[in-house]
Order: C-alpha cells, then sequence, then structure tokens
C-alpha cells in the first residue's frame, strides 16, 4: 500500500515526503478533532477498576 502511494504521488521525493506529511497532519486533526469525541462516550475509559 506505502509503495502504490508513493508510486502514485507526484514530483520528486522531497515533494512527495512533504505531501505526506502533510495528509499525516490533516489525518491526525481530523482525528483529535470530530472521531476521539464522538468515540469518548461510547469508550468509558475511567470505568476500569484493578482488583487485588
Amino acid at each position: 500500500m506505502y509503495a502504490a502511494l508513493w508510486r502514485v504521488l507526484p514530483g520528486p521525493a522531497l515533494v512527495r515526503v512533504l505531501t505526506l506529511l502533510i495528509l499525516a497532519a490533516a489525518i491526525v486533526a481530523v482525528l483529535f478533532a470530530w472521531v476521539f469525541p464522538w468515540v469518548l462516550p461510547l469508550v468509558t475509559p475511567l470505568d476500569a477498576t484493578v482488583q487485588q
């Protein structure tokens, strides 16, 4: 998958790396802005207990 993505991107290697970094930053931003807040009520990490 990564090789196919690398071949599809235009430009020299530096431009490809910058494009991939921008895409990764955009994906992380979307995750933190919309996906994680939407999932938080479904997953309650504070309910976890450790018994001894």
